[in-house]
Formats: structure tokens, sequence, C-alpha cells
């Protein structure tokens, strides 16, 4: 990790990675010319919101991976100095690679290790203690769980005595309570001998690592806002307008 200090005299963040590069095709017609991170929530285009809140959290890198429609994503946010942040793109190219193969593409701007989340997603969590959490376990990898109940949707993680069991988001157990809260820490060990622009699912990777007991979990209790529906589109523009951070 950079030895560089931030503002408060703490070291920056890992590099961020955000995965931006979806259909969308839930928030049709919204998103049949734009792509969902310029979607406008309470007032501005949804990636405004993420980006600030990250500078905010201390964050200094971040990287866009961007597919559909990724080129308006870029003419709007440029290299990320009106935000404070230093930002670049990794485009999938003439085919979507899934979340798993988009990170690989990416891994060159992204270093040895990098938060990971989606596009569409807000996520009230203290980063910095996350990444903490992640270098304190000794593992190579970390989820975020939120204990949901299907909630929000299907549970798909089995936590126990603040250890991850099993992650399952194809065929989720009964006895799960818990659910992926969308923010996590890589290691790009992980993933780096993968075939080059190959598609694969991000959650492959996750559910091998859970039975193999090497992904950390940290537990978070504030829900997380998304954009992927248009019910969550309503509730995040409802939770930004009141002035959350």
């Amino acid at each position: 990790m950079s030895d560089r200090k931030s503002a408060s005299g703490q070291g920056l963040l890992l590099p961020i990675a955000i995965l931006s590069g979806g259909l969308a095709t839930r928030l049709y017609p919204l998103t049949e010319k734009i792509p969902k991170s310029l979607v406008r929530v309470a007032g501005k285009p949804f990636v405004a919101w993420q980006l600030e809140y990250l500078r905010a959290q201390g964050a200094s890198r971040v990287v866009l991976c961007v597919g559909y429609l990724g080129e308006q994503i870029e003419a709007e946010v440029g290299d990320g100095s009106a935000y404070g942040l230093e930002v670049t793109y990794s485009h999938d190219g003439p085919r979507l690679l899934g979340t798993g193969g988009a990170l690989s593409r990416a891994l060159p701007q992204l270093g040895d290790r990098f938060f990971v989340f989606y596009g569409d997603s807000y996520l009230p969590v203290d980063f910095r203690a996350v990444e903490r959490s992640f270098l304190e376990s000794g593992k190579p990898a970390l989820m975020t769980v939120l204990q949901n109940h299907d909630r929000w949707d299907k549970s798909n993680v089995l936590f126990q005595q603040g250890r991850i069991v099993e992650y399952n988001k194809q065929s989720p157990r009964s006895e799960m309570r818990h659910i992926d809260y969308g923010l996590g820490i890589l290691s790009a060990s992980l993933i780096v001998d993968r075939p080059p622009d190959t598609p694969f699912d991000l959650a492959e990777v996750y559910h091998s690592l859970a039975v193999q007991g090497r992904l950390a979990g940290y537990e978070v209790f504030e829900r997380f806002y998304e954009i992927g529906s248009q019910t969550g589109l309503q509730e995040t523009d409802e939770f930004l307008t009141r002035g959350k951070p």
C-alpha cells in the first residue's frame, strides 16, 4: 500500500475499481441512450455522487471499468480532477466481459490489491475500516456482508462467528441470513492468470475463495443503496436528496 499520506495524516486508500459496464436493461427506457452511471439522481449524474463520496473517504485513484456507452462516462468524468481524484478507464472492448473479465482487463491499472464495487451502488460504509480489516485478516480477498433475511434480495452468504463459511449467488441455502453488500477487496494474484478478454463472473471467484476459507468477511450494519431497478433508483434518490453522506 502507498506510504503517501492524506490530509488527515492517514495513508491513502487502495485503488478502487468501479464496475460500470452493464446494459442496465431493468432501467429502460432511461438507459436506452445513456449508461446507468449517468442517470440523474438527486439532481446530478449518479457517478458524480460516487466519486464525491470516494474522495471524502480518502480515495485518490479510481478505475472505471466501462462497457455499454462507456465513452459517455469518460466524457462526463474526464481525468477525475474535478472530483479531486485520478480517474482512468478500462474498456471492455467489442464484447462485454462480465464483472470478473472487466477486472482482469483492468489489472495493469489497479496494482496488487484493490477495492471493487458496482457502478449502480452507493454504500454508506467506512472504506478505511474495511481496508484495515482486510490487511489484518491475512487473506487474499474480503467481502462485506449485511444481515439481510431476504429483505433486499435473496440472502447468499453463510456468515457465522465473524467468518464467511459459504457464498453462493447461484444456489443460496435456506440457512443463509446475510447478503453480499457490494464492496470487496481483491488481490490481483487471484485473477491474473485468467485467459485475457474472457468473460467470467466475479461471483465465481468469491464462491471458490469462500469454500477454501480464503475469503475474509466484514459485517456492515447500514443498508446499501442501488439504482439497478426502478424501486432502488427511487429509494436512492430519496436518500441522497435528504443529504446523507
